[in-house]
């Protein structure tokens, strides 16, 4: 948990039992939970944490930029760890949010489609549909057809 703690110093915070366990949740986690399901994650390792507790420390890895939510529209949101050039799907039928990996050129051209001034902090890149085949289940290669 060092770049949690690194993170956290940085903001002029420290560390807490309540932190760690958030975080390791969100950063063990391959499905993208939401914070319902990082606080009942939460709750198996602390009982007495709160959901107010959970909310707010995932309000504090997204300030350290540790995790980043994931967003779609009418869903609940979404936290992930990986910080890595991305995309995501949405099964519409089963509700699972897999990772969509990009090769690397991608996100150079998809960036010159705008004006030259243009500073692009991020890119979200999100899919929406379902699975012919529901087996595959972690995550989406682009490059397969």
């Amino acid at each position: 948990m060092e770049s949690l703690n690194e993170a956290l110093n940085k903001l002029g915070l420290r560390s807490t039992r309540q932190r760690e366990v958030v975080y390791s949740i969100v950063a063990e986690a391959k499905d993208h939970p939401t914070a319902d399901e990082i606080f009942v994650q939460s709750r198996q390792l602390m009982p007495a944490i709160s959901l107010a507790t959970v909310y707010n420390c995932l309000e504090t890895l997204l300030e350290c930029s540790l995790v980043r939510q994931v967003n779609f529209e009418r869903e609940s949101t979404r936290y992930e760890a990986n910080l890595e050039p991305h995309a995501h799907f949405y099964n519409d039928e089963t509700g699972q949010v897999m990772d969509v990996h990009l090769p690397e050129n991608l996100l150079g051209q998809l960036k010159n489609l705008l004006p030259e001034s243009t500073f692009v902090a991020r890119v979200e890149l999100n899919f929406r549909g379902r699975l012919q085949d529901q087996s595959q289940s972690s995550a989406i290669n682009p490059n397969k057809t």
